[in-house]
């Protein structure tokens, strides 16, 4: 045995000295991810070896590419609210944080993709679990206005292909982004060779062929990718100033070119105004709009204000935004301020501590919702601002966007 090495790391040694170090990695000899050579740096012994039961080291040419996502470079963000707090909550006072680098849907998860789903739990699923991802198409019906119409021809009616699916509940968004997963992992085990031919989307992860999960995003990253401060920067680490939308500007308007004066986002101008003047329609959308219709922020991303408001993943707590941690921040449930009424905490369910408690929605299936809609005024579509709902509910304004990690990045 002790020969055998000594041979062996003569002939790396003299193979080194030949090729430039390529059996132990890269240019100039160090292994990369890539690359990362024929003989492992800690042992010597050989990768891929499959007869002498060597440890087998997949190609890798980086995460690969998923269906509709932007990459969003992470980096320090100031998170919070620059607009007056109208609704006096001071739930999101400005901190700064981190954010790590991950995708982005380009646009909100429109019909046709829903229907797409539906489509395939018709197929391949229960009746039960087909049944559960129904959107609720009465959250249109209303006794005061004739709405009727949408409730029978906005999900499935083909002009409404590309409109943003509504209805949804939190739940049902987070169901849609593993079957997402799942569905998108299958394709690309079927494109990677017969031997993942038949795994059913189950890959192993050393492969390298796998994209991580879809998932909703966390409110901190929905909020970073919203603002889209790279638009800002100016010499090295400044910004030239913040923003109050997703856009430059203190207007909802577009100051420049030959769109000059053109709404800039789909939202209610006032009490009774969803869309200006017949002959002159100001965002051209009574209700929601086509999902590419304004344009994209700094990003690349569609309505990140107005037309839809979206689901992010987290718990929502009025008191977040001081306990999080500065690095990646979630809330994803009552850590450190419990609902339930205990001693330590706020009490938001505790009648003796909070007697209007009755009428609280703060508990752990409260999610935060961003980015204002059709029916809002400008104020919610500033990306600080927040609200939430129970996981279950749905209603006409409010669909969502899936994010996904940057696997392997340390930025």
């Amino acid at each position: 045995m002790k020969y055998s090495f000594r041979v062996l790391f003569a002939t790396v040694g003299a193979s080194a000295a030949l090729t430039g170090c390529s059996l132990f990695g890269g240019g100039g000899g160090k292994p990369t991810a890539q690359n990362p050579g024929q003989l492992s740096t800690a042992t010597g012994l050989a990768y891929n070896n499959e007869d002498e039961g060597g440890f087998m080291v997949s190609p890798f040419e980086g995460q690969p590419d998923a269906p509709n996502m932007v990459f969003i470079e992470g980096g320090r963000a100031v998170m919070g609210s620059f607009e007056e707090d109208v609704m006096a909550s001071r739930d999101n006072i400005e901190r700064t944080v981190s954010v790590a680098s991950f995708y982005m849907d380009e646009t909100e998860i429109a019909n046709i993709h829903w229907l797409e789903y539906l489509h395939v739990l018709g197929k391949d699923s229960t009746q039960e679990a087909y049944q559960r991802a129904l959107p609720d198409t009465l959250v249109w019906k209303s006794r005061l206005a004739f709405n009727d119409p949408y409730v029978d021809h906005y999900l499935r009616y083909p002009g409404f292909r590309y409109f943003p699916v509504v209805g949804v509940s939190w739940s049902q968004a987070s169901a849609y982004a593993v079957w997402r997963t799942l569905a998108v992992n299958k394709a690309l085990a079927a494109n990677a060779g017969e031997e993942y031919a038949e795994t059913d989307g189950r890959i192993p992860l050393e492969s390298g062929i796998v994209i991580p999960a879809y998932r909703l995003p966390t409110e901190a990253e929905w909020e970073y990718a919203a603002m889209a401060q790279i638009g800002t920067q100016w010499v090295e680490e400044m910004q030239t100033h913040q923003k109050i939308y997703p856009w430059d500007g203190h207007a909802v308007r577009n100051p420049y070119g030959a769109q000059m004066g053109f709404m800039l986002a789909n939202f209610k101008r006032g009490r009774g105004d969803y869309a200006g003047i017949a002959g002159r329609l100001n965002d051209g959308a009574l209700i929601t709009s086509y999902i590419y219709e304004f344009p994209p922020n700094d990003y690349g991303l569609y309505n990140m204000a107005g037309n839809v408001s979206e689901w992010v993943q987290d718990v929502y707590r009025p008191m977040s935004y001081q306990d999080f941690d500065d690095l990646n921040p979630i809330r994803r449930d009552g850590f450190l301020d419990n609902a339930s009424g205990n001693t330590a905490d706020n009490g938001y369910n505790n009648i003796e501590k909070n007697p209007e408690s009755f009428f609280s929605l703060v508990t752990d299936k409260a999610r935060v919702y961003k980015g204002g809609s059709w029916k809002d005024v400008a104020y919610w579509m500033s990306p600080g601002t927040r609200r939430y709902l129970d996981q279950d509910s749905a209603t006409a304004t409010v669909g969502f966007r899936c994010a996904m990690i940057r696997a392997g990045s340390n930025y």
